[in-house]
Protein backbone atom coordinates (compact mmCIF):
# COMPACT_ATOMS: atom_id res chain seq x y z
CA UNK A 1 0.00 0.00 0.00
CA UNK A 2 1.14 3.36 -1.11
CA UNK A 3 0.20 5.27 1.76
CA UNK A 4 0.72 4.23 5.65
CA UNK A 5 -2.13 2.64 7.48
CA UNK A 6 -4.05 5.13 10.05
CA UNK A 7 -3.31 3.20 13.53
CA UNK A 8 -7.53 2.12 13.76
CA UNK A 9 -7.33 1.06 10.55
CA UNK A 10 -4.17 -0.96 11.73
CA UNK A 11 -6.54 -2.20 14.91
CA UNK A 12 -9.04 -3.28 12.55
CA UNK A 13 -7.39 -5.36 10.66
CA UNK A 14 -5.78 -7.31 13.28
CA UNK A 15 -9.80 -7.65 14.81
CA UNK A 16 -10.61 -8.96 11.52
CA UNK A 17 -7.88 -11.42 11.11
CA UNK A 18 -8.41 -13.01 14.40
CA UNK A 19 -11.88 -13.46 13.68
CA UNK A 20 -11.27 -14.57 10.17
CA UNK A 21 -8.58 -17.32 11.95
CA UNK A 22 -11.95 -18.57 14.11
CA UNK A 23 -14.11 -18.58 10.93
CA UNK A 24 -11.77 -20.59 9.40
CA UNK A 25 -11.56 -22.93 12.14
CA UNK A 26 -15.22 -23.71 12.17
CA UNK A 27 -15.05 -24.18 8.19
CA UNK A 28 -13.23 -27.37 8.76
CA UNK A 29 -15.53 -29.05 10.55
CA UNK A 30 -18.57 -26.78 9.31
CA UNK A 31 -21.24 -30.00 10.60
CA UNK A 32 -19.97 -29.78 13.79
CA UNK A 33 -21.09 -26.02 14.67
CA UNK A 34 -23.92 -24.76 16.87
CA UNK A 35 -26.51 -23.56 15.01
CA UNK A 36 -29.32 -21.38 16.26
CA UNK A 37 -32.30 -19.64 14.26
CA UNK A 38 -32.95 -15.66 15.25
CA UNK A 39 -36.23 -16.03 13.25
CA UNK A 40 -36.74 -18.06 10.07
CA UNK A 41 -34.25 -18.63 7.69
CA UNK A 42 -32.04 -15.98 10.00
CA UNK A 43 -29.35 -18.30 11.40
CA UNK A 44 -26.67 -17.72 13.84
CA UNK A 45 -23.44 -19.99 14.73
CA UNK A 46 -22.16 -20.41 17.62
CA UNK A 47 -18.53 -19.01 15.33
CA UNK A 48 -20.48 -15.59 15.09
CA UNK A 49 -20.37 -15.24 18.42
CA UNK A 50 -16.44 -16.38 18.86
CA UNK A 51 -15.66 -14.09 15.92
CA UNK A 52 -17.56 -10.96 17.37
CA UNK A 53 -16.06 -11.45 21.06
CA UNK A 54 -12.51 -11.87 19.36
CA UNK A 55 -13.18 -8.61 17.26
CA UNK A 56 -14.46 -6.70 20.75
CA UNK A 57 -11.46 -8.12 22.27
CA UNK A 58 -9.29 -6.70 20.11
CA UNK A 59 -10.69 -3.40 19.92
CA UNK A 60 -11.57 -2.83 23.35
CA UNK A 61 -8.25 -3.71 24.61
CA UNK A 62 -6.87 -0.47 22.62
CA UNK A 63 -10.00 1.51 22.49
CA UNK A 64 -11.74 0.71 25.93
CA UNK A 65 -14.10 4.31 25.67
CA UNK A 66 -15.45 3.82 22.31
CA UNK A 67 -19.42 3.04 21.12
CA UNK A 68 -19.51 -0.57 19.89
CA UNK A 69 -22.89 -1.57 17.43
CA UNK A 70 -22.18 -5.79 17.00
CA UNK A 71 -24.69 -7.83 15.45
CA UNK A 72 -25.07 -10.38 17.80
CA UNK A 73 -24.57 -8.26 21.20
CA UNK A 74 -26.36 -4.48 19.86
CA UNK A 75 -25.11 -1.42 20.59
CA UNK A 76 -23.10 -0.48 23.83
CA UNK A 77 -22.33 3.82 24.38
CA UNK A 78 -18.74 5.51 23.98
CA UNK A 79 -18.01 7.45 27.27
CA UNK A 80 -15.94 10.42 27.77
CA UNK A 81 -14.48 12.04 25.01
CA UNK A 82 -14.93 8.94 22.60
CA UNK A 83 -18.13 8.58 22.55
CA UNK A 84 -18.17 10.17 19.16
CA UNK A 85 -16.60 6.83 18.21
CA UNK A 86 -18.58 3.45 17.37
CA UNK A 87 -17.31 0.37 15.68
CA UNK A 88 -19.98 -1.25 13.45
CA UNK A 89 -18.97 -4.89 13.10
CA UNK A 90 -20.61 -7.76 11.51
CA UNK A 91 -18.47 -10.80 12.77
CA UNK A 92 -19.65 -13.10 9.67
CA UNK A 93 -21.68 -12.09 7.36
CA UNK A 94 -23.03 -15.04 4.92
CA UNK A 95 -23.98 -17.21 7.63
CA UNK A 96 -26.50 -19.17 6.14
CA UNK A 97 -23.26 -19.42 3.51
CA UNK A 98 -20.99 -20.60 5.86
CA UNK A 99 -23.30 -23.15 7.33
CA UNK A 100 -23.89 -25.17 4.64
CA UNK A 101 -19.99 -24.71 3.32
CA UNK A 102 -20.42 -22.26 0.79
CA UNK A 103 -17.13 -19.99 0.64
CA UNK A 104 -18.78 -16.65 0.22
CA UNK A 105 -18.43 -14.70 3.73
CA UNK A 106 -16.71 -12.48 5.46
CA UNK A 107 -15.84 -9.86 8.52
CA UNK A 108 -16.83 -6.50 8.12
CA UNK A 109 -15.85 -3.90 10.71
CA UNK A 110 -15.95 0.27 10.08
CA UNK A 111 -15.49 3.23 12.56
CA UNK A 112 -17.98 5.78 12.44
CA UNK A 113 -16.87 9.47 13.70
CA UNK A 114 -19.39 11.59 14.97
CA UNK A 115 -21.71 9.24 12.38
CA UNK A 116 -19.70 9.40 9.49
CA UNK A 117 -17.85 6.34 8.25
CA UNK A 118 -14.24 6.87 8.57
CA UNK A 119 -12.16 3.43 8.28
CA UNK A 120 -13.40 0.34 6.97
CA UNK A 121 -11.84 -3.19 6.76
CA UNK A 122 -13.56 -6.23 5.14
CA UNK A 123 -11.86 -9.59 5.08
CA UNK A 124 -12.63 -12.60 3.06
CA UNK A 125 -11.36 -15.57 5.33
CA UNK A 126 -11.45 -18.25 2.74
CA UNK A 127 -9.48 -16.33 0.15
CA UNK A 128 -7.28 -14.53 2.30
CA UNK A 129 -9.05 -11.21 0.82
CA UNK A 130 -8.48 -7.90 2.84
CA UNK A 131 -10.24 -4.91 1.30
CA UNK A 132 -9.20 -1.89 3.69
CA UNK A 133 -10.11 1.54 3.39
CA UNK A 134 -9.72 5.16 5.25
CA UNK A 135 -11.38 8.50 4.10
CA UNK A 136 -9.81 10.20 1.78
CA UNK A 137 -7.28 8.02 1.47
CA UNK A 138 -8.69 5.78 -1.26
CA UNK A 139 -9.57 1.94 -1.28
CA UNK A 140 -7.08 -0.99 -1.53
CA UNK A 141 -7.26 -4.82 -1.84
CA UNK A 142 -4.39 -6.98 -0.59
CA UNK A 143 -1.97 -3.94 -0.96
CA UNK A 144 -3.51 -2.55 -4.02
CA UNK A 145 -5.29 0.30 -5.16
CA UNK A 146 -8.38 -0.24 -6.35
CA UNK A 147 -11.51 1.17 -8.67
CA UNK A 148 -14.71 1.03 -9.58
CA UNK A 149 -15.17 -0.77 -12.97
CA UNK A 150 -15.37 1.65 -16.00
CA UNK A 151 -18.63 0.22 -17.69
CA UNK A 152 -20.68 3.03 -19.20
CA UNK A 153 -23.73 1.74 -20.04
CA UNK A 154 -26.32 -0.89 -17.86
CA UNK A 155 -26.78 -3.06 -20.97
CA UNK A 156 -22.91 -4.08 -20.61
CA UNK A 157 -22.94 -4.41 -16.71
CA UNK A 158 -23.20 -7.13 -14.31
CA UNK A 159 -24.94 -6.28 -11.16
CA UNK A 160 -25.38 -8.12 -7.52
CA UNK A 161 -28.02 -8.24 -5.20
CA UNK A 162 -29.83 -10.18 -2.04
CA UNK A 163 -33.16 -11.99 -2.12
CA UNK A 164 -35.79 -11.42 0.54
CA UNK A 165 -35.63 -14.31 2.86
CA UNK A 166 -37.75 -13.28 5.94
CA UNK A 167 -41.25 -14.34 5.94
CA UNK A 168 -42.98 -11.05 5.52
CA UNK A 169 -40.91 -9.83 3.38
CA UNK A 170 -42.72 -8.20 0.06
CA UNK A 171 -41.55 -10.81 -2.26
CA UNK A 172 -43.87 -9.42 -5.72
CA UNK A 173 -42.64 -6.42 -5.48
CA UNK A 174 -39.04 -7.57 -5.34
CA UNK A 175 -39.44 -9.64 -8.30
CA UNK A 176 -40.68 -7.35 -10.55
CA UNK A 177 -37.74 -4.53 -9.30
CA UNK A 178 -35.39 -7.83 -10.39
CA UNK A 179 -37.17 -7.94 -13.36
CA UNK A 180 -36.81 -4.43 -14.18
CA UNK A 181 -32.89 -5.20 -13.08
CA UNK A 182 -32.56 -8.06 -15.35
CA UNK A 183 -33.85 -6.89 -18.41
CA UNK A 184 -31.34 -4.51 -18.43
CA UNK A 185 -28.08 -5.78 -17.48
CA UNK A 186 -25.66 -8.32 -18.89
CA UNK A 187 -26.25 -10.42 -15.69
CA UNK A 188 -27.15 -10.18 -12.26
CA UNK A 189 -26.15 -12.54 -9.57
CA UNK A 190 -26.77 -12.79 -5.58
CA UNK A 191 -23.70 -13.92 -3.98
CA UNK A 192 -25.43 -13.96 -0.13
CA UNK A 193 -22.89 -11.32 1.76
CA UNK A 194 -23.75 -7.88 1.46
CA UNK A 195 -20.72 -6.60 2.91
CA UNK A 196 -18.64 -8.61 0.55
CA UNK A 197 -20.81 -7.89 -2.54
CA UNK A 198 -19.80 -3.62 -1.72
CA UNK A 199 -16.16 -4.52 -1.68
CA UNK A 200 -16.98 -6.09 -5.15
CA UNK A 201 -18.12 -3.57 -6.55
CA UNK A 202 -15.04 -1.12 -4.91
CA UNK A 203 -13.31 -3.69 -7.11
CA UNK A 204 -14.40 -3.82 -9.98
CA UNK A 205 -15.30 -7.10 -9.92
CA UNK A 206 -19.45 -6.21 -10.49
CA UNK A 207 -20.93 -2.74 -11.72
CA UNK A 208 -23.28 -2.74 -9.06
CA UNK A 209 -25.06 -3.99 -6.33
CA UNK A 210 -28.57 -2.92 -4.69
CA UNK A 211 -30.93 -4.82 -1.74
CA UNK A 212 -33.41 -4.29 0.84
CA UNK A 213 -33.49 -5.03 4.21
CA UNK A 214 -30.01 -4.59 5.10
CA UNK A 215 -28.89 -3.13 9.04
CA UNK A 216 -25.98 -0.89 9.38
CA UNK A 217 -23.54 -3.70 9.85
CA UNK A 218 -24.36 -5.06 6.89
CA UNK A 219 -23.08 -1.53 4.70
CA UNK A 220 -21.11 0.44 6.43
CA UNK A 221 -17.57 -0.70 5.39
CA UNK A 222 -18.52 -1.84 2.44
CA UNK A 223 -20.12 1.66 1.74
CA UNK A 224 -16.71 3.65 2.30
CA UNK A 225 -14.42 1.01 0.19
CA UNK A 226 -16.75 2.00 -2.74
CA UNK A 227 -16.71 5.76 -2.33
CA UNK A 228 -13.17 5.27 -2.11
CA UNK A 229 -13.08 3.40 -5.18
CA UNK A 230 -14.77 6.39 -6.83
CA UNK A 231 -18.39 4.77 -6.91
CA UNK A 232 -21.90 6.34 -5.10
CA UNK A 233 -23.76 4.60 -2.67
CA UNK A 234 -27.43 5.85 -1.57
CA UNK A 235 -30.94 4.37 -0.99
CA UNK A 236 -33.13 3.85 -3.80
CA UNK A 237 -34.20 7.05 -5.02
CA UNK A 238 -30.49 8.03 -5.37
CA UNK A 239 -30.17 10.31 -1.51
CA UNK A 240 -27.24 9.50 -0.01
CA UNK A 241 -28.58 9.37 3.75
CA UNK A 242 -29.21 5.14 3.65
CA UNK A 243 -27.52 3.96 6.71
CA UNK A 244 -30.30 3.32 8.70
CA UNK A 245 -32.75 3.22 5.74
CA UNK A 246 -32.67 -0.34 5.13
CA UNK A 247 -32.01 -0.13 1.32
CA UNK A 248 -28.72 0.60 -0.69
CA UNK A 249 -27.69 0.80 -4.22
CA UNK A 250 -23.83 1.38 -4.99
CA UNK A 251 -22.30 1.34 -8.36
CA UNK A 252 -19.91 3.49 -10.54
CA UNK A 253 -21.41 6.73 -11.26
CA UNK A 254 -22.60 6.23 -14.64
CA UNK A 255 -24.30 2.96 -14.04
CA UNK A 256 -25.56 4.10 -10.87
CA UNK A 257 -27.29 7.17 -12.88
CA UNK A 258 -28.75 4.62 -14.56
CA UNK A 259 -29.94 2.04 -12.10
CA UNK A 260 -31.71 4.93 -9.78
CA UNK A 261 -34.85 5.44 -12.14
CA UNK A 262 -35.54 1.74 -12.07
CA UNK A 263 -34.99 1.25 -8.65
CA UNK A 264 -36.57 4.58 -7.26
CA UNK A 265 -40.29 3.67 -7.69
CA UNK A 266 -39.47 0.73 -5.51
CA UNK A 267 -38.05 2.65 -2.57
CA UNK A 268 -40.09 3.41 0.61
CA UNK A 269 -39.34 6.78 -0.01
CA UNK A 270 -40.90 6.60 -3.85
CA UNK A 271 -43.57 9.81 -4.28
CA UNK A 272 -46.90 8.67 -4.11
CA UNK A 273 -47.29 8.33 -7.96
CA UNK A 274 -44.26 5.70 -8.41
CA UNK A 275 -46.21 3.84 -5.52
CA UNK A 276 -49.44 4.13 -7.70
CA UNK A 277 -47.62 2.87 -10.65
CA UNK A 278 -46.13 -0.16 -8.86
CA UNK A 279 -49.76 -1.01 -7.31
CA UNK A 280 -50.89 -0.68 -10.76
CA UNK A 281 -48.28 -3.11 -12.20
CA UNK A 282 -48.54 -5.50 -9.48
CA UNK A 283 -52.61 -5.52 -10.11
CA UNK A 284 -51.53 -5.98 -14.05
CA UNK A 285 -49.79 -8.74 -13.64
CA UNK A 286 -52.40 -10.81 -11.29
CA UNK A 287 -54.95 -10.52 -13.84
CA UNK A 288 -52.39 -11.33 -16.24
CA UNK A 289 -51.73 -14.25 -14.01
CA UNK A 290 -55.41 -15.50 -13.50
CA UNK A 291 -56.37 -15.36 -17.16
CA UNK A 292 -53.10 -17.24 -17.63
CA UNK A 293 -54.59 -20.25 -15.16
CA UNK A 294 -57.86 -20.20 -16.39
Amino acid sequence: MSTQLHPMLNVAIKAARAAGAIINRGALDVESVRISSKQANDFVTEVDHASEQAILATLQAVYPDHGYHAEESGLSEGRGRDKDYVWIIDPLDGTTNFIHGFPVYCVSIALAIKGRVEHAVVYDPTRNDLFVASRGKGAYLNDRRIRVAKRTHLSEALVSTGFPFRPGDAMRPYLRMLGDVMSRCAGVRRPGAAALDLAYVAAGFCDAFFEKGLQPWDVAAGSLLVSEAGGLVGNFTGEANFMDQKEVLAANPRIYGQMVPLLSKYSKFAGVADKIAVREEAAADDAESDDTQA
